[in-house]
């Protein structure tokens, strides 16, 4: 008789909130509904119901992931009418995530993007609500964190999360005082971003990592190892993450990797793909993984249960910390592939579809100044001062000295320098952008510190913003900033 399944490991990710440490994703039932039409709300719930009697008992969905939100609601409406019998210990918990374009975010527009959710899911709070930003050049995603901020005072919310967001907009975050719990981002042996310094970040600010991506599509599994390259691909999800194989050094890497991860799998009586999520459960922050179900076709219930009866020891470690010397890291901090280049997505360059989101500000001729421009932040000292947020004279841009201030007066990240590099960086790249520029036409800025002992926490900002772009630069400390703010920067484009 074989040895029975060990039990689902578990985890409070934050107060009130306990979950399997596997969180079953949902984002394939949009794939199939494009193929085979929606999925029928009963049918999807039974199938649900089979993981919740599993112990995995927490779900992963989004606003956009098909039909995913009526499916949990219609599991929690049949659990609570007894239709489906709740198993034993099971705490049923669903997260999901809210996406909006770049927009203003106004109380009545979060609140109904709250509301709508809350009907989807068939619930009065929900558990775990993620946002996911586009653009954070595009402040208003600060004005959405504080609403669902206070929306989670009402009690519509339990906690907060958010998805693919780096370390500095974490930082921003954690600044303004909202309570962010976790941030879901890829995290696999081939991208190990959030390994640093985002784990160091998470772990200083009580931030749990939820972690997707872990078997990089399937391609971190006992189907691929030593296959040859394939062609094409016309799986989404393998299009994409063959992106990354390729960004960590490609097919040969990918081997070496497989090889050494099959030799710890055979030690320890499991697969491949146990010991590649093993690897992510065991980094520093991760809370969960979350691994992909297609509802009522692929189930591996019982191969992820095993993740629950080893551990990786320092041998272990070592021998796959020798598999990945040989790979490149994958560049840039979590969540960049959404935004900058390298765009590591299903559908390769993203730049057509950031370009078509509609500029931060309004772009304005001057009166009697033919083929000159200007744009306003909405500062009520703009019109005060008689200045402009940014000016541009044939192709050059110019960029007023910006400090941390959002809408008409406020300041971002008191008492946190870096915090208001990033807000600055952000405003600065708006103003460019509303203005026909972009960062990488930038050729000076110059930054001016109250206090010359902060040059290398801001300095560091600021060589993740340009540090591909290398502006002449000039940075200082002066008397004085009006106000209270650490920093204040201005910046001089040459669009091409």
């Amino acid at each position: 008789m074989p040895a029975p399944l060990p039990a689902v490991e578990r985890i409070e990710l934050a107060p009130g909130l306990e979950v399997a440490r596997v969180v079953t994703g949902l984002w394939q039932v949009a794939d199939i509904e494009c193929l085979s039409g929606t999925i029928d709300p009963d049918e999807g719930a039974r199938a649900l119901h089979a993981y919740l009697a599993d112990g995995f008992d927490s779900f992963d969905m989004a606003d956009h992931y098909g039909s995913a939100e009526v499916i949990a609601g219609r599991l929690r409406a049949a659990l609570a009418e007894r239709s489906l019998a709740a198993p034993p210990g099971a705490r049923l918990a669903t997260f999901t995530k809210w996406c909006p374009e770049p927009g203003p975010m106004t109380a009545e527009v979060v609140r109904r993007a709250v509301d709508l959710a809350c009907r989807r899911l068939a619930t009065e709070r929900i558990d775990l609500l993620q946002f996911h930003w586009w653009l954070f050049e595009h402040p208003a995603w600060l004005d959405a964190m504080r609403e669902l901020a206070r929306l989670k005072e009402e009690g519509r919310v339990l906690h907060l999360g958010v998805t693919n967001t780096d370390t500095d907009h974490l930082r921003v975050l954690v600044a303004e005082g909202i309570p962010v719990v976790t941030n879901q981002v890829c995290v696999s042996l081939l991208d190990r971003r959030a390994t640093s310094p985002m784990a160091g970040f998470c772990r200083a600010h009580g931030i749990r990592l939820l972690a997707y991506g872990t078997l990089a599509g399937g391609f971190l599994s006992e189907r691929w190892l030593g296959r040859p390259e394939p062609g094409q691909i016309g799986d989404w999800s393998k299009m994409k993450y063959r992106r990354f194989i390729d960004a960590a050094g490609g097919w040969d890497v990918l081997q070496a990797i497989l090889q050494a991860c099959a030799e710890v799998a055979k030690r320890h009586g499991v697969s491949i793909s146990n010991v590649a999520t093993r690897w992510v459960m065991q980094q520093e922050a991760v809370g969960a993984v979350i691994v992909g179900a297609r509802l009522g076709e692929s189930e591996h219930r019982d191969d992820n249960r095993r993740l629950f009866g080893f551990a990786l020891d320092e041998t272990d470690l070592q021998r796959i910390d020798a598999a990945l010397a040989g790979s490149r890291p994958i560049p840039g901090d979590c969540g960049d592939e959404y935004r900058r280049p390298p765009f590591l997505t299903a559908s390769g360059d993203l730049s057509h579809h950031l370009d078509s989101l509609p500029p931060v500000y309004q772009a304005v001729p001057v009166d009697g100044r033919p083929g000159r421009l200007r744009i306003d932040s909405g500062s009520v000292w703009e019109p005060v001062c008689g200045y402009a947020r940014a000016v541009r004279i044939g192709d050059r841009i110019l960029v007023s000295g910006t400090t941390a201030t959002h809408g008409s007066g406020e300041m971002i990240g008191q008492g946190d320098p870096a915090a208001q590099t990033v807000y600055i960086l952000d405003k600065i790249a708006a103003s460019i952008r509303s203005l026909g520029g972009s960062m990488a036409d930038v050729v000076r800025t110059r930054i001016y510190l109250r206090d010359a002992e902060q040059w290398e926490a801001v300095s560091r900002v600021h060589g993740r913003y340009f540090g591909e772009i290398r502006p002449a630069n000039t940075l200082v400390e002066v008397g004085r900033l009006v106000g209270d703010y650490d920093v204040e920067i201005e910046a001089e484009a040459v669009v091409a």
